[in-house]
Parts: structure tokens; sequence; C-alpha cells
């Protein structure tokens, strides 16, 4: 149970977890992660009987890995203090650990055969922040569950060296629910009530805007697929969809698409480009790291992909756009370096500088890679 001056509703989560050891007649252990709690919670939690962790280190993420590391047990089960979960029925997480689950995730959310007690959950976490980010974690990271957000959930112990958690915030808990479906863990997901928060105190620790943002954000650099490849995919698309009808001059419903079409097809494709090359160097970067595992498509591309391979391409494209640029300022010199048509001057120009651009960002990329390859040696 992470902890920071929870003297109000601790001791009852201790008892209730201690009863349901004893009732249960499981050989295990209380801990409470103390995270610099100056209210006499951790006097309390051990004349209760539990084992107090001190954390010196601020921040949700870290009093649970504190708590983590300090367990002895072949399964742990985490949640937080504050008298919404009740931790004497615990047995269907036990016995879901027991038949060979990896990861127990609890489900507050009626999607999930959950219940939520009247004002036990604020109106825009309910409709809005947990369905939305359980959903894009679902679509992102195919984490089988319904409510990512859930704090009460039960794990093995050996587990947790494997996912290399690195969160010390609120995020913490859907770090570890992603990077255990990157890494094959099976997870399964348990029904529970939430309980009205026990506290009057003070408020909750949670912080909707803040804690959304940092969660939104883990997201992001954990997928660099949608973070850059996807996007960068469409702006590739589009670019060149643009070229399609901009280099004929070609004209729908009164519209004819010229040379600043062109311009913007050009835009498209270079940051399409770029945005794709980002997200191969970042996926590389966080496989070689392991921070993401590595992927076939990541190792087929890394034996595909060589230097070699890389600078000879880039040389081409340059080569290409090079060669167009020449040829603009060849109907320049035969102009007698006067006035030119814009609109056939510009479909020898734009392609000529978004091909140099193209060539010289692989060439980059290509140098980049092999000292990340280089670096891992």
């Amino acid at each position: 149970m992470p902890c920071l001056n929870e003297a109000e509703t601790l001791p009852k989560c201790v008892e209730k977890a201690l009863r349901f050891l004893r009732e249960s007649k499981i050989p295990g252990e209380v801990i409470v992660a103390d995270n610099g709690s100056t209210d006499g919670s951790p006097e309390l939690a051990a004349k209760l009987g539990a084992r107090v962790a001190a954390v010196s280190e601020r921040g949700y993420g870290n009093a649970l890995r504190g708590g983590i590391a300090a367990a002895r047990g072949r399964f742990v089960v985490i949640g937080d203090a504050d008298d919404s979960y009740d931790f004497a029925a615990l047995g269907a997480f036990l016995e879901k650990l027991r038949a060979g689950a990896d990861l127990v995730q609890g489900c507050r959310l009626p999607s999930g055969g959950g219940t939520i007690e009247p004002d036990a959950m604020p109106p825009s976490h309910r409709w809005l922040g947990n369905p939305l980010f359980s959903a894009l974690a679902r679509r992102m990271f195919r984490v089988p569950v319904n409510d990512v957000y859930c704090g009460l959930r039960g794990f093995r112990r050996d587990l947790i060296p494997k996912l290399d958690l690195r969160c010390e915030g609120m995020e913490f808990a859907t770090e570890m629910l992603i990077k255990a479906s990157l890494r094959g863990a099976r997870i399964e997901e348990v029904p529970i009530t939430l309980h009205r928060d026990g506290r009057t105190a003070h408020p909750p620790h949670l912080r909707t805007f803040r804690d959304g943002w940092r969660t939104l954000r883990f997201f992001l650099i954990c997928s660099p697929r949608w973070l850059f490849a996807y996007p960068g995919l469409l702006l590739l698309a589009l670019g060149a969809l643009g070229f399609g009808v901009a280099m004929p001059g070609l004209t729908f419903f009164g519209a004819t698409f010229d040379a600043h079409t062109l311009l913007f097809a050009s835009l498209a494709l270079m940051v399409g480009y770029q945005s794709v090359l980002f997200g191969w160097l970042a996926r590389t970067l966080a496989a070689r790291d392991g921070f993401l595992p590595e992927t076939k498509l990541l190792g087929w591309l890394r034996e595909a992909v060589s230097l070699e391979r890389g600078l000879g391409f880039g040389c081409v494209l340059l080569g290409a756009g090079v060669g167009l640029l020449l040829a603009a300022v060849a109907q320049w010199q035969a102009a007698g370096f006067g006035r030119l048509d814009y609109a056939l001057t510009m479909r020898w120009v734009i392609p000529g500088v978004t091909l140099t651009a193209v060539g010289f960002q692989t060439v980059l990329a290509s140098f980049f890679v092999a000292v990340l390859g280089w670096y891992r040696k």
C-alpha cells in the first residue's frame, strides 16, 4: 500500500488485508510503502502488524516500486490506502494468479463487470478519462482490460524485473500494464467494487489534468508507431496525392491544382518522411535500451537497411533532386536569366527540392542508425 499521510484510512486497509490473509490461511505480509508521511501513518501501520518500507523518493510510482522491491512473497497485490478498495475480498485475484496469470487487474467500470458506488468516482473520470485511456491502451498496446487506472491489482513478483519500470508518478500503473502486454504477459481482469474515498483530512493525490496528460504522454512515448509512423504515413499519402493531381495540373469541380498545390504536397512529403524516420529511430533506440521489446519488423529493418544500402538510396534521391534543380537552372539560362514561366519551372524546382531534402534526411538517418548499432556493442 503506497502511503502519504493516510492515517485516517490506513488502519482500516491494513486490518482488512490482514484479515484476508488470516481467514484464507495464506502465509503473507502487509507492506506499507511510506513516502514521507508526517501524520503518524508509519507508526500506525507498524502497530497494526504491517511492515513499513520507507521510500524517500517522492511520487506514487516510486512508492509502489519501493514497496514491491521490499515484498518477499510469490505474489504481490497493490492497492491504494484510501479505503476505496476492499482488501478483505482478494480471493478472485489470488485464484487467477494461482491458475497461471502473470498480472490480474481489477475493474471498477461496469463495462468490465465492476461496480462504482455513488460519488465514488468523479463523472469526468467515470465517463471520459478512464474509458478513453482504457480504449487507447486496448487499441495501441492490446492491453486486455477495461479499466487501466484501477489501482488494485495482483501480479507475480518475478514479472516486475522484466518490465524495467521507470515512471515515478501516477502513470506507473499504466506503464506496468503496457509493458506487461508488450512482453506477452498473461493479463486477466477481475470485477471489483469501488467504494467512496474514506479520506476527509485532505483531497485525493490524483490530479485530473496533470496526471491525464502524463498518461497520454507516456502512451505516445511507448508507441512510436502512433506518435511518428502513422501520422507520417498519412502525410506521405497526402503529399503523393497532391503531386499526382498538381504535376499534370488537373482540375476538379472548377478548382485547378497547380504550383501552389505542389508546395503544400512537398511540405507534406518531407515532414511525413521525416516523421516516419523518427518513428524508426525512436523504436530502434527504445529496443536497444530495453524500454520496449524487440519486434520482427524492427529486426528485419535492421538487417535489410544497412548503412551502405541507406547511403546508396539516399544518394540516388539526392542525385535525382540535384538533377531536377540543375534542369531548372538550365531553363533559366535558356531564357537569358530573365523571367520564367512560373508554373512550368516550379514543376522542376519543387520536386527537385523535395528529393534533395528527402535524400539528405535518408543519409543522416542511415548514419544515425549505424551509430546506434555501434553504441549498442
